[in-house]
């Protein structure tokens, strides 16, 4: 009985998985709706973005420089005191 109930069940997932194959071939789009699908996803998915402000990215674009320029000057006196250092011993 249990191995009637598991046949009958295998049976009816290869006829979804049958049906499943026709309804893909008959969706299949050509390459330019498909295109314009996906460009119109693209387009949602933007609008859903949040913006940082335009001031506040001038702000944190000057914090990076200077973040930047300060370490490059820290770590170029950092060599040089390490070549001083090497050069007197």
């Amino acid at each position: 009985m249990a191995k009637e109930k598991e046949l009958k069940t295998k049976g009816k997932a290869k006829e979804v998985k049958a049906k499943d194959k026709k309804k893909n071939k008959e969706e299949k789009k050509n390459l330019w709706v498909r295109f314009r699908i996906y460009l119109h996803g693209i387009r949602t998915e933007f609008e859903k973005v949040h913006w940082t402000p335009k001031k506040d990215m001038i702000r944190y674009s000057i914090a990076t420089i200077v973040f930047i320029i300060f370490f490059s000057v820290f770590f170029y006196v950092i060599n040089l005191l390490f070549a001083l250092i090497q050069s007197l011993v």
